[in-house]
């Protein structure tokens, strides 16, 4: 088997683990930090709703508190006001979701659909957790999302939502007295709940990682070029003619040609022993002649 291939396949070797470990390694770090995008794509939306919600119950509520008593107006309801801002920006991006998800909700859009009433439970049941993230498969895609708790913490929430002969008649007019009654104070009804599309941050680190690959591939395949064109030019040339004039002197041929000797490297060593070799050997030859 020949030098250059022996050094060629064991490069290949090299270059094939190499590239399977870097390609494991940033395929999973483009993924991870594909993920953690879209994990702050949701948060950003969950606070905007906050926000909303925040600006409403704060300067919007006490503008109509008056007229609220004649005529129910849901927009100075919080919930009402983060759905309907974020249904909005749904508009233009509708693979992009925001509900408040309730068991018992006022308003019949936001009635909790089964795996959202999985989150409410998981809420209710351990009250020190404050947000789950999960991926989940819809027919537009796979969508991550995160939840936090809707928890009843002030209680002017109760006038409206603790029996029907305490709630405004004209929010009894609006919605009826079949639902959003019985709520306690400090109890969770609900769930905020942000849903972000997986898609676009996914394949932008695949495409990443396709590119990283064919340009560590096209930089391992140069360093081979270069490196055989550096051994076949240091080390397979000059021992093969060394190799070749070897070969002529132990056949007797005296009369073949120096080898020219140019570096002070381990060839150039090698070929200056080979030298001194061969005038021994004349010399010997010539004594015993």
């Amino acid at each position: 088997m020949r030098l250059l291939f022996k050094f060629n396949l064991i490069f290949a070797l090299v270059f094939a683990l190499g590239l399977l470990g870097c390609g494991w390694i940033s395929r999973d770090l483009l993924q991870r930090n594909a993920k953690e995008e879209i994990l702050e794509h949701a948060r950003l939306l969950m606070e905007k709703a906050i926000a909303v919600r925040n600006y409403t119950s704060s300067q919007i509520q006490p503008l109509l508190a008056t007229q609220m008593k004649y005529s129910f107006l849901p927009q100075s309801v919080p919930a009402y006001a983060a759905t309907e801002v974020l249904h909005e920006l749904a508009r233009k991006y509708p693979e992009y979701g925001y509900k408040e998800a309730t068991l018992n909700p006022t308003n019949p859009r936001d009635r909790a659909v089964a795996w959202e009433e999985d989150i409410v439970h998981r809420f209710r049941n351990v009250e020190s957790q404050k947000e789950i993230a999960g991926e989940r498969d819809t027919p537009t895609g796979r969508m991550l999302f995160i939840a936090r708790p809707l928890r009843i913490t002030n209680p002017a929430c109760l006038v409206c939502h603790s029996t029907v002969d305490a709630a405004p008649k004209p929010m009894l007019d609006r919605y009826g007295p079949a639902n959003g009654f019985g709520w306690n104070l400090n109890e969770v009804i609900g769930a905020q709940v942000v849903s972000v599309p997986m898609s676009v941050p996914l394949e932008r680190a695949a495409q990443t990682w396709k590119v990283f690959m064919l340009s560590l591939g096209g930089v391992f395949l140069a360093i081979a070029v270069v490196l055989n064109l550096m051994l076949w030019a240091l080390v397979i040339r000059p021992v093969t003619k060394l190799s070749s004039l070897a070969d002529k002197v132990s056949l007797g041929e005296m009369d073949a040609p120096e080898f020219d000797v140019r570096g002070r490297d381990e060839i150039g060593t090698l070929a200056s022993s080979f030298a001194r070799m061969r005038r021994s050997l004349e010399q010997a030859m010539k004594m015993l002649s």
